[in-house]
């Protein structure tokens, strides 16, 4: 285990006079980590990923952060409206896709959208949810990078931070009553601790110890409001201990510490352990949307020390040192990635809207007799019962 930096890894508080505590004395004030500067991994807290795992983490996560690429470049184009992208933050998201079984569920924050494609979800209806258009299966309804799939249970999130938390814990409580095996997973970012929803979860969690992991991914910056204004406690991790829910602090940009932390909650969750807590200490590289100057509240400096620890330079490193990886595989998998979604772009974006009769879908079982006559007008048909007023209403 290795000792941790309050200063340099978790809030921005003065450094304690004391050592910092072992992750494994206090997992939620130290910090898990696995990978090592040199790209080794620390044998004590190595999950032992087998060559396949650790390629294909390293696949997503390169994939993510060309796809944020090019979105970003389309907004600034006019081509889509909005974007946010988890720059630096892609370890949690992708560690997470790998640990979940099928039937598990997940209710993302902004910068979790790629567990979908991890776990299987098309890159051309990821791609169209950008574009809202007939492509994408969300019906061109919901804001830019809020994607949601029911294909691979992945929960529609809304911008009102920490709304999704309660919704994984009732949906894990719904899994615990019906003794199915199924795992829920919930997101926030530090700013989302300060909200009432972050704690009325926590403590329904930890009272009904229901199967769900509940995971932070602290970027140090809500918005523009950084983590040391954001609370006083020595880390976000701490929190759970007044909910009575175990909780732990890790490397959010080491995804082989990731993989470890969320696997072991996931599997103690699933066994009837109850909810796991869990800090993610990470960096959001980039802006906290299209629409965000970060340079107006940040120094370069401070982005340019976190870009050493890059969660995705960190993994190159590793696969490097063990033998996984060379500059030729490399530039063939960035070829590769770039073309695949080159060729996703020019398809989705050749779509027109979503037809205008799918305003009526999806908003009840059964379409009432009302929306049935408008829905009937808008296909240029007379309304059902013969007349204008309807049949017998």
């Amino acid at each position: 285990m290795h000792e941790h930096d309050v200063e340099a890894h978790g809030q921005a508080h003065e450094a304690p006079a004391t050592p910092a505590p072992r992750a494994a004395d206090a997992p939620d004030l130290g910090l898990l980590r696995v990978l090592r500067d040199d790209g080794s991994a620390d044998p004590a807290t190595d999950p032992g990923l087998s060559p396949h795992v650790l390629l294909r983490a390293y696949r997503e996560m390169k994939r993510v952060r060309l796809i944020d690429t090019r979105m970003m470049l389309l907004q600034r184009q006019g081509r889509i409206h909005f974007a946010g992208e988890c720059r630096g933050q892609e370890a949690t998201p992708i560690a997470t896709g790998l640990v979940l079984e099928r039937d598990d569920w997940v209710f993302p924050a902004l910068r979790e959208s790629a567990i979908m494609l991890v776990r299987g979800f098309p890159l051309k209806s990821y791609i169209a949810q950008y574009f809202g258009n007939a492509g994408d299966v969300l019906k061109g309804r919901q804001m830019p990078s809020h994607m949601s799939g029911r294909a691979v249970n992945q929960v529609a999130w809304s911008s009102c931070m920490a709304t999704q938390l309660p919704h994984a814990v009732g949906a894990a409580w719904a899994a615990k009553m019906r003794k199915d095996r199924s795992v829920v997973v919930g997101f926030v970012g530090d700013g989302g601790t300060s909200e009432p929803d972050f704690h009325n979860a926590l403590n329904f969690a930890g009272v009904f110890k229901v199967p769900c992991v509940l995971v932070c991914q602290n970027n140090h910056w809500a918005i523009s409001v950084p983590a040391a204004k954001q609370t006083a406690s020595p880390t976000f991790a701490v929190k759970g201990r007044a909910y009575g829910v175990p909780s732990v602090r890790v490397d959010g940009n080491d995804v082989l510490a990731v993989h470890r932390v969320v696997g072991d909650a996931v599997a103690r969750a699933r066994s009837g352990g109850g909810p796991t807590f869990i800090e993610a200490v990470t960096y959001r590289m980039g802006a906290h949307s299209s629409s965000d100057d970060p340079t107006r509240y940040r120094s370069q400096e401070e982005v340019d020390t976190w870009a050493q620890r890059d969660p995705i330079v960190r993994l190159r490193r590793h696969l490097v040192h063990r033998g996984l990886l060379d500059e030729a595989e490399e530039g063939a998998l960035e070829d590769g990635l770039m073309a695949e979604i080159g060729a996703a772009i020019q398809e989705v974006e050749a779509l027109g809207p979503p037809a205008r009769e799918t305003l009526f879908d999806d908003v009840y079982a059964e379409l009432p007799w009302h929306l049935a006559e408008q829905r009937a007008e808008v296909l240029g048909n007379r309304p059902y019962g013969g007349s204008q007023g309807g049949g017998g209403h």
